[in-house]
């Protein structure tokens, strides 16, 4: 079974990642550990023994967190945001760490969904 460490986790996270999280769905069910603390250096040892760590905007994905990730048994970070300025895209690459993320949004907003 995939062990999935989520950081940063709202309970709007958990109850989308858990309604999803089904058998037979998406290779589903997997076995997902929220957190609500930020990843970083005194964080990552949550993740120990996940295989995924899902992070978000404000995580620390820095070459330092991203090795000790690896050294845990992590081998893909998923990003619930389009932005990866928090990721240290080489240090990933050569530890053998997939980065997958949100893809940007195309869509420019029309007049009549702009916030006034």
């Amino acid at each position: 079974m995939t062990t999935l460490a989520m950081y940063s986790a709202k309970p709007y996270d958990q109850r989308s990642f858990d309604a999803a999280n089904v058998e037979g769905r998406h290779g589903g069910p997997i076995e997902i550990h929220y957190h609500e603390a930020r990843l970083n250096r005194s964080t990552v040892g949550y993740a120990v023994g996940a295989d995924v760590v899902c992070a978000f905007v404000n995580d620390d994905l820095s070459a330092e967190v991203l090795e000790l990730l690896a050294a845990s048994g992590t081998t893909c970070v998923a990003l619930r945001c389009a932005g990866f300025n928090n990721v240290d895209l080489d240090a990933a690459a050569r530890l053998g760490i997939t980065v997958v993320r949100v893809p940007a949004s195309r869509r420019t907003p029309s007049p009549s969904t702009r916030w006034r």
